[in-house]
């Protein structure tokens, strides 16, 4: 587990169609007002409102005990991992446009050394509330988020040496850092998971 912290904290480094024109429309009832968007067709000034999308899954149906409690472990995980991997994404992106304005190596050596610090004293403790399952579902799930693997982060922030050291040990542990998502069978399970899981339907 101690591995684990330390990869993931090492790691961690709709689009709207936006309508013409606002209005308010003002309910004749009661006098109260709703703010939303419109849009215009055919000269008329239509109302706009973005539904939420509802996924539509064929039903599962278990052939064993073990199949049911992967399904429902996975529910667990996802819901605990996905937001954290959404914060990495997010200071993974901050960071790189950080390091493209710097200067020169130096500059962006200094800039990483002292965001290494910074993570791990913010993060620490939260990765730490992590089950074995669930780090090694962050690792996977980082490709889906950046479209990068784990393996490919810790190259590009820490150099070859500590991608190679890391995955060495993630191997020992049955982790792989160079792991793509989509590549297993029960991948499919898992974005069937998360996909209703973002929706609000599990």
């Amino acid at each position: 587990m101690k591995f684990l912290k330390t990869t993931l904290l090492s790691v961690l480094l709709f689009v709207f169609c936006q309508p013409q024109y606002g209005q308010s429309l003002q309910d004749s009832g009661n006098g109260s007002i709703m703010i939303a968007q419109a849009v215009i067709l055919q000269g008329d000034t239509l109302p706009y409102f973005a539904l939420p999308v509802f996924y539509c899954y064929p039903e599962l149906k278990f052939k064993n005990k073990k199949q049911e409690e992967f399904y429902w472990r996975t529910v667990r995980d996802v819901k605990k991992v996905m937001p954290y991997l959404k914060h990495i994404r997010g200071v993974i992106e901050t960071t790189n446009r950080t390091l493209m304005t710097l200067p020169n190596k130096a500059s962006r050596d200094a800039y990483m050394k002292n965001f290494e610090k910074r993570i791990y004293k913010e993060n620490e403790a939260k990765f730490k509330e992590l089950t074995l399952s669930q780090g090694k579902l962050i690792i996977r799930l980082l490709d889906r988020e950046t479209n990068t693997t784990s393996f490919e982060l810790i190259k590009a922030y820490r150099g070859s040496f500590s991608a190679g050291f890391w995955q060495m040990f993630a191997v020992i542990l049955g982790a792989d850092l160079k792991s793509k998502f989509g590549t297993k069978e029960e991948d499919v399970i898992i974005e069937r998971v998360i996909n209703l899981v973002e929706a609000g339907q599990l």
